[in-house]
């Protein structure tokens, strides 16, 4: 093999080099390296007989559930490892998927998809060139004055189902803007018009202008930047004192390839094109049982949606200091281009601690004696940027086992440029659109084992139970709703009665509560979809919860394929919650659904602060006790911050050790 492969980092790909052999002692969950994508690509071309082809992604298959069992437990060899590729007959619209057996390197399985395309990336580059030069978008910018096309910038958006395209060529839809100078906001000149345009062939299908009482809307010309070199004047640098953050002792976790140990916990840390970070078998050890339990299968956010456009999606190389503070370790990504070749993302993925502010704590009032802990967390995160919009996903875990999934969103907001007979009421204000972003989070839990089941919690407040004293029966009850099966998990988040999910293991009964142990899932970010898109696209978001039995390789409960697909055969979470099978302690599969309703603020531009949404899962009588009552008390150290303040000892603390 002698193709080249590219390594991108800060937006520089450096020179091409030449690859290594395909690696054998890899983690059987272990993302593809670049030269196996390589090799890949070289099989899939030889099976063909074609070099004219587009890959729209190279990426693992991972082993079925019951091979990676049987490995984890010793009772089988490392599975041979498998990439699944979505490739594109150029010119055609033939879509088709292959699965390459790289230890034997051979094609185990070829298949053509039809009446499908996927979503296409926004690497290629030549479309700006292309519309630039287009006769069509020349004369409609020329009636907007402009004259020179290097100031005009296009976004590339993923295109939907349009009935005047139909479904026998892929399409795209560039949104364009203007730029006063190079590093101007392109964001501030919205011009008014659209193009549709053919991804593989550069081809403009159409030009679409937006008139407002037949007439044109002249470009904003306003300046509204916020990169440094235009705000120099207006920073205000003596404001703020820097806050270091150090780890005289190193970091508390330790990785071996993509395997990681902190604290109590392990995992596997991967990575692929469509859900990025994944986050695999996830076990803690309990200090009651002193027995290590597992937690989860797999975590991974399998879709995200913006009902107003999908975007297309790019993962961003992380730096030290902006996205990532104090000691850190860093993982690349290996993604592919359209010609096959691999494109690696250096730092995609960042790990590190932060302070988690309390554990526990407790004051005793009659000897004024304290208890307090401080709590930390492992952060593993990614930032991918849609357009204009960017995207920060932090998975997180505490030190009482608790996961949390952050998701921060930040960029600028798109605009639209209005004609003065133009009110953007009620539907958007400041000339950007209301609308949601909302995102699925898909836990495959094994919670103290492989069958598990899943318990509604709702408080009831209307009428006292029969079990408790009287003079008690003012206070909540707590109704749970076990589900049987797929459709009665459909459930929406209930503010009235603070509604909770609890994954439970009927089979395990915690020792002290006689409860069946289990992990809650906490999910007050739902609001529902308000935005109804035609199909099935985005039933997954109709509800806050569903529940399904696993399967391999059911993975995306928005179908695998997305864009212009009206392919019956491409599944999605209707027609797996419509087969109605138990999901009664048995291995299931939840998918939690959460997000925000946008509506934009001035303060938004041209850079928006950080607006964030979270889902958590909590252990619930899952341990005997609190399970971070190995971490000691906490000292107050003096530091040059306290001036003084702390000369007394300290007498009920003791020195934290290094986790």
């Amino acid at each position: 093999m002698t193709r080249a492969y590219r390594v991108c980092s800060d937006g520089c790909c450096a020179l091409p080099q030449k690859p290594k052999t395909v690696e054998r002692n890899l983690h059987p969950l272990d993302p593809l390296t670049a030269d196996e994508v390589i090799v890949t690509a070289a099989l899939i071309r030889d099976h063909a007989g074609l070099d004219d082809l587009a890959f729209n992604c190279i990426t693992l298959q991972e082993p079925q559930r019951c091979e990676y069992t049987a490995f984890r437990n010793g009772a089988a060899c490392h599975p041979d490892r498998r990439a699944f590729s979505i490739v594109l007959r150029n010119g055609t619209g033939q879509v088709s998927e292959a699965v390459v057996n790289l230890r034997a390197r051979q094609i185990e399985s070829w298949r053509d998809v039809h009446n499908v395309l996927p979503v296409y990336g926004t690497e290629n580059r030549h479309l700006e060139e292309a519309a630039r030069s287009n006769p069509d978008v020349i004369k409609v910018c020329r009636e907007l004055g402009i004259t020179d096309m290097n100031r005009v910038y296009f976004d590339v958006w993923a295109s939907g189902v349009e009935d005047r395209w139909g479904l026998n060529r892929p399409l795209q839809q560039a949104i364009p803007y203007y730029r006063l100078s190079a590093c101007d906001n392109q964001y501030a000149h919205p011009l008014d018009f659209s193009i549709v345009v053919h991804p593989e062939t550069n081809e403009i299908i159409s030009v679409d202008v937006r008139l407002a009482n037949n007439k044109r809307a002249p470009i904003p010309l306003d300046e509204y930047n916020y990169r440094p070199e235009f705000l120099e004047d207006f920073y205000c640098l003596d404001r703020l004192k820097p806050i270091e953050i150090n780890e005289p002792h190193g970091t508390s976790f330790h990785t071996e390839g993509n395997e990681i140990t902190w604290a109590a916990l392990k995992m596997h840390v991967g990575f692929n094109y469509r859900e990025g970070i994944v986050l695999s078998d996830v076990r803690i050890d309990d200090p009651y049982e002193q027995a290590e339990r597992t937690l989860f299968n797999r975590i991974s956010i399998a879709e995200i949606i913006t009902p107003h456009g999908p975007p297309s999606s790019m993962e961003n190389s992380l730096q030290l200091g902006s996205d990532c503070t104090g000691p850190i370790h860093t993982l690349d990504a290996v993604t592919v281009t359209s010609k096959g070749d691999p494109y690696v993302i250096k730092n995609a993925i960042c790990i590190h601690e932060e302070d988690n502010g309390l554990l526990y704590k407790h004051t005793d009032m009659r000897d004024n004696s304290v208890v307090s802990a401080r709590d930390r967390k492992l952060v593993i995160s990614q930032t991918v940027s849609a357009a204009n919009f960017d995207y920060a996903f932090y998975h997180s875990f505490s030190l009482d086992g608790t996961y949390k999934l952050e998701v921060k969103m930040t960029g600028t907001p798109s605009i639209s440029w209005l004609h003065q007979q133009d009110d953007p009421a009620p539907f958007g204000a400041v000339a950007a659109p209301d609308h949601q972003h909302m995102f699925s989070l898909r836990i495959d839990p094994a919670i103290d084992g492989p069958h598990n089941s899943v318990v509604q919690n709702d408080v009831d407040t209307t009428s006292g139970s029969a079990n408790i004293p009287t003079q008690w029966n003012d206070r909540p009850a707590n109704i749970k709703t076990p589900f049987r099966t797929a459709s009665q998990s459909a459930a929406s988040y209930c503010f009235d009665t603070s509604r909770t999910w609890d994954i439970i293991n009927p089979t395990s009964l915690n020792p002290i509560s006689k409860k069946p142990v289990a992990y809650r899932i906490f999910n007050r970010n739902w609001p529902p979809l308000y935005s109804q898109p035609e199909g099935k696209r985005a039933g997954v978001f109709q509800k806050a919860l569903w529940v399904t039995p696993y399967r391999d390789r059911e993975l995306y409960p928005a179908g695998k394929y997305l864009c212009q697909s009206h392919n019956p055969n491409s599944e999605t979470i209707l027609d797996w919650v419509a087969r109605d099978e138990t999901i009664d302690n048995t291995d299931i599969v939840c998918y939690v659904q959460f997000g925000i309703a946008y509506f934009p603020r001035t303060e938004d531009f041209p850079i928006m602060p950080v607006e964030s949404a979270d889902v958590t899962l909590r252990a619930s009588n899952f341990f005997q006790k609190n399970p971070a009552l190995w971490v000691p008390p906490s000292t107050m150290n003096k530091t040059r911050g306290t001036k003084g303040m702390l000369d007394k000892p300290q007498e009920h603390c003791t020195q934290v050790p290094k986790l």
